[in-house]
């Protein structure tokens, strides 16, 4: 008998994925009544509300839409709770990109319902998790908020993916690629997740295969998206960033390479980049400060190379940083909960020492 910490595993209900799913989407809600809520944005309605309304018709729903009109913020929440009104049935069904998710969950989570994501681009993992990321007007994180569990249902249709600029799926690809790092350092010392607990195992042979996929198949499925083509290594590549990816972050924790995005939104430059790409170089950094040997992260540095993933402060928008820009950075790291999911503990003098270890190396 042992005093082992408890451990939690979650995901969500059911995974759809596929080109041509979202016409899936009407007979897929049914169970939840005629009157599903939907938030959308703009873009999207532009883009599907023709197709929308014939899935929706042809499965015989009335949806209550409501558009998201910008930053997702605590009083958008309360805009979309009026929107909503007493007609809807208690389903919230977020389309479109990870503000626009989010902000259908933030409404589920009020009015206590189930929620259905289905993304338009796959940029990150946001779809398959029970976080909310708040922000305010000036797109500065306030809060993560929790969904009591994950969405029932997630529908990835990979011909919207493949047709969305390709940049999103690489920024999707950035944030996963340190998945399996991150959780990995978590396991290694005493760190916790984000749904509470020390990680499972699974987690970690999950979020290993996310790494696995994207090394493989990650250059083959931008050019893919890039050219609007659905192939296997795109589908492959989508399931690694949106599924695996989630299920990776939430069972097997956060570390040194999300703790970064803290500063880096901060940094001059730098605070213009999207979220995949500050991931992406914050992992060489964590690898760094784990103290992996240069071969290591120079092999990783290549691979970001050939994803088009940033190595370099200057491939942030932050060009010749100073001592003291890297100092600040480091600082504000520090206040990032998953700054204490390392092998070993760290403090800024070491992390601003990692910063520029990698800025050495991008250079060679």
């Amino acid at each position: 008998m042992t005093d082992a910490p408890v451990r939690v595993f979650a995901a969500p209900g059911r995974y759809v994925q596929g080109p041509g799913a979202l016409d899936l989407l009407g007979e897929l809600l049914r169970p939840y009544g005629d009157r599903p809520f939907i938030v959308w944005d703009a873009p999207v309605r532009r883009l599907l509300a023709a197709r929308l309304a014939r899935v929706f018709a042809a499965a015989g729903l009335r949806p209550v839409l409501a558009e998201l009109p910008g930053e997702i913020t605590y009083s958008a929440v309360e805009e979309l709770l009026d929107a909503r009104g007493a007609d809807a049935d208690q389903v919230c069904v977020g389309i479109g990109g990870g503000k626009v998710l989010d902000a259908a969950k933030a409404v589920a989570l009020r009015v206590g319902a189930p929620v259905v994501t289905v993304p338009s681009i796959a940029s990150n993992d946001s779809p398959a998790s029970g976080a909310v990321a708040m922000y305010d007007d000036d797109h500065v994180m306030i809060s993560v908020d929790r969904l009591p569990r994950h969405p029932d249902l997630v529908l990835v249709d990979t011909r919207l993916v493949a047709e969305a600029p390709v940049e999103f799926l690489r920024c999707g690809i950035g944030d996963a690629i340190a998945k399996k790092f991150e959780a990995d350092a978590c396991a290694a010392g005493t760190g916790s997740t984000p749904v509470g607990g020390r990680p499972l195992r699974t987690a970690g042979a999950i979020a290993d295969a996310c790494y696995r996929t994207i090394a493989a198949h990650g250059v083959a499925a931008l050019a893919a998206c890039a050219g609007d083509q659905v192939t296997e290594e795109l589908e492959a590549v989508v399931e690694a960033v949106v599924l695996m990816s989630g299920l990776g972050f939430e069972n097997g924790g956060l570390s040194l390479a999300h703790g970064l995005t803290r500063g880096l939104v901060r940094a001059r430059g730098a605070s213009r980049a999207a979220h995949g790409r500050h991931v992406a170089w914050g992992l060489l950094v964590q690898l760094a400060a784990e103290g992996r040997p240069a071969g290591e992260l120079a092999a990783l540095i290549e691979l970001h190379g050939r994803l088009g993933l940033p190595t370099s402060l200057a491939e942030l928008g932050m060009p010749d940083p100073t001592g003291a820009e890297i100092g600040a950075l480091a600082e504000l790291t520090m206040a990032a909960p998953h700054v204490r999911n390392m092998p070993a503990p760290v403090d800024a003098a070491q992390i601003a020492t990692a910063i520029r270890q990698v800025e050495e190396l991008a250079v060679r």
